[in-house]
């Protein structure tokens, strides 16, 4: 037997954890017409129509824009060092893509390589994930490309795949999805069909090798130097995580900040000499597609990337990963 949900006791279930004191964010409206991951105040604001698409990714959930690490004191020869007070709370993050679910099983390998995150992952331990599977696909999609599939459950603690009537077939991945949806479910045989995916656009070893030996090559100056170096691409990404660390406050005492960077802006390889060494965008965009299909994948095993195609989706030079790797396959 098979557990399913209809959209109202779902949507009961947004407004009970709020109630509780969950943090819950999902698909809400913005401004202009878009769509953004963004907490919810009321479950009416929950989108959970499947052929939306997110401008921004899960990942400010677990590694926001702006985060303060600890705090300072500054008391003559002496820095006291405080503990930041904001709190971590319990979250829900409903009705998200797969391919956003699925870039955090990738940035726990960043956060917990040699050094152990405690905010990142106090964050991940404080977070119930339920995806809600794809029921279609446009243009700018490639998750099959690289491995996933609309009802990929990686990263994910449940899934919720449409039947098309406004109900959902419940899929458990862990018992934190199994807890969160306790005596919300019916159990029925009946099961939803899984939407086959988009087909795949691009061969990941081929990208792999073109990368690695192909560096100065003046395929990078004629694909990509209609970049703007905006960051949209880093921004929107789930799996990009450059950031930087600041200190912010005055002779008194202040605060060490951790904010998102990006390897597409000009200043972010330049030397105090002023010398730097990706001068171009093109070096920046190669810098990107080579992080992504060669040095994460020698470091970890797999490739710095999800197929959700924001970065093309989103580009305004029309640029992107997808766009990229496909001139390279075509290379």
């Amino acid at each position: 037997m098979r557990e399913i949900i209809n959209q109202d006791e779902l949507r009961k279930g947004v407004g009970e954890w709020l109630a509780a004191g969950k943090r819950v964010a999902g698909p809400k409206q913005a401004a202009w017409n878009r769509v953004l991951y963004a907490d919810l105040e009321t479950a009416g604001e929950l989108l959970l129509d499947v052929n939306q698409h997110p401008v921004n990714s899960i990942k400010e959930f677990f590694f926001p824009k702006h985060q303060k690490l600890y705090g300072y004191e500054i008391r003559g020869n002496d820095v006291q060092l405080t503990e930041p007070a904001e709190p971590v709370l319990d979250q829900v993050i409903i009705g998200s893509r797969p391919c956003d679910a699925a870039a955090l099983p990738i940035l726990d390998h960043i956060f917990n390589w040699d050094y152990r995150d405690s905010q990142y992952n106090a964050l991940r331990a404080a977070t119930t994930i339920v995806t809600l599977a794809c029921t279609s696909h446009d243009d700018d999609c490639f998750c099959t490309s690289v491995g996933l599939a609309p009802d990929a459950e990686r990263g994910s603690d449940a899934v919720l795949v449409p039947f098309g009537d406004g109900g959902y077939e419940v899929r458990y991945v862990t018992d934190k999805g199994k807890a969160l949806f306790a005596g919300r479910t019916k159990s029925s045989d009946q099961k939803a069909t899984a939407h086959k995916g988009p087909r795949i656009k691009i061969d990941t070893a081929k990208v792999n090798a073109f990368v690695r030996d192909h560096f100065d090559d003046p395929f990078w100056k004629d694909h990509t130097l209609a970049c703007f170096g905006c960051g949209m691409c880093a921004s929107n990404c789930p799996t990009c995580h450059c950031f930087d660390i600041v200190d912010e406050g005055n002779v008194k005492g202040g605060y060490r900040a951790r904010n998102w960077d990006s390897c597409q802006y000009a200043n972010f390889t330049s030397h105090a000499s002023g010398h730097n060494p990706r001068a171009s965008q093109p070096d920046r965009q190669r810098q990107r597609v080579y992080h992504k299909f060669y040095i994460y994948p020698e470091k970890f095993g797999e490739v710095l990337c999800t197929g959700c195609g924001n970065c093309s989706r989103n580009c305004p030079a029309g640029l992107g990963i997808l766009n990229v790797t496909t001139e390279i396959s075509h290379a």
